[in-house]
């Protein structure tokens, strides 16, 4: 039978008609068949860090799961350029996957003239692993046991109280400052290189406060030296009686997670299928007690949920650094 466009129906849309169907179907074969071949997951941090730990425990039942290697390759420094990037321009296959940290998906690319990364362009979400809510302590000996006492404190030493900030621009730097302006305390940011040196600061009696995640500093807490202020997520956590930032600002909350975030132009299919995987996996009882362990709290996201979820911490973090007035450096 001959179409012509009086029939309704013309070459042109019947060609339309089967390269769609062609590509669902090769779509799907795909999702099937993947993955046939060892997975890389870039982290965006060394060996060792909360980061590393955490995508080698879920890379390894990933690759239970695949029947296939799971290659963590660690990228470190310069807030995370060199892995974000190597993330943006590999191919969208589904055989380069990031595990990537709060930080380094929403500040980095406001914080540095040249990120060499895109997250909006270049990137998309798949999964979020959980939440990681930081902590805000005192030197137990400073008698300070609220953030009422520690405004009031630093009110009354105008220009002379300070607290750490472990990394400039991290994200319990920005947490430290977004307390400072929520409370008016007036505070001044004495910076360190890393977390562990911003606690020797503040057992060393230098800085009035810190913040950090909560398994950097929860053994100082139990052990008493350290007295825990207030929590940065929106509502308590549990086994944990500390009070939230938001009890005494309302409406605060600075939260760090970690995401599995793929090249952009990765099928949807295989996306997917990482994304029913990786949230069976950290739904399992076991992995959400190792999870808890180190303060971070499962969240399960669809890949529509996980990029939307994405996008509002990128729209607080600018917010946050606009209000601030950091300069990229």
């Amino acid at each position: 039978m001959k179409f012509s466009p009086r029939h309704g129906l013309s070459r042109r849309f019947l060609g339309a008609v089967a390269l769609a169907a062609l590509t669902t179907l090769n779509t799907g074969a795909m999702a099937q068949s993947w993955p046939n071949k060892p997975v890389k997951l870039i982290v965006p941090a060394g060996a060792g860090a909360a980061p590393d730990v955490i995508a080698r425990l879920l890379g390894e039942r990933l690759s239970q799961a695949w029947g296939q290697g799971v290659v963590v390759e660690n990228r470190p420094g310069a807030g995370g350029i060199p892995g974000m990037s190597a993330l943006a321009r590999s191919p969208n296959d589904g055989y380069t996957l990031g595990f990537v940290p709060a930080a380094m998906g929403t500040i980095t690319p406001l914080v540095y003239k040249n990120p060499q990364f895109n997250p909006d362009t270049d990137l998309t979400s798949v999964a979020t692993i959980g939440t990681s809510p930081l902590v805000l302590v005192a030197n137990a000996s400073s008698g300070l046991n609220n953030l009422q006492d520690l405004a009031r404190f630093a009110r009354a030493n105008s220009g002379k109280a300070n607290f750490a900030a472990p990394q400039p621009n991290s994200l319990p730097h920005l947490a430290g400052e977004m307390v400072n302006k929520a409370g008016n305390m007036g505070m001044t940011a004495v910076p360190y290189q890393a977390p562990p040196a911003a606690l020797a600061g503040l057992l060393g009696g230098d800085v009035l406060m810190t913040t950090d995640g909560i398994p950097g500093l929860i053994g100082q807490i139990k052990s008493g030296r350290l007295k825990a202020l207030a929590v940065t997520s929106a509502q308590r956590l549990p086994g944990l009686d500390i009070p939230t930032v938001a009890e005494t600002y309302p409406g605060f909350e600075a939260i760090g997670w970690f995401q599995i975030i793929v090249p952009a132009g990765t099928p949807a299919a295989v996306i997917d299928k990482i994304n029913a995987d990786v949230n069976r996996i950290i739904n399992a009882p076991d992995m959400v007690a190792r999870l808890n362990d180190m303060g971070v709290y499962p969240r399960v996201d669809s890949p529509a949920v996980a990029r939307e979820f994405f996008a509002s911490q990128q729209r607080a973090m600018k917010k946050l650094v606009t209000d601030l007035a950091i300069q990229p450096q």
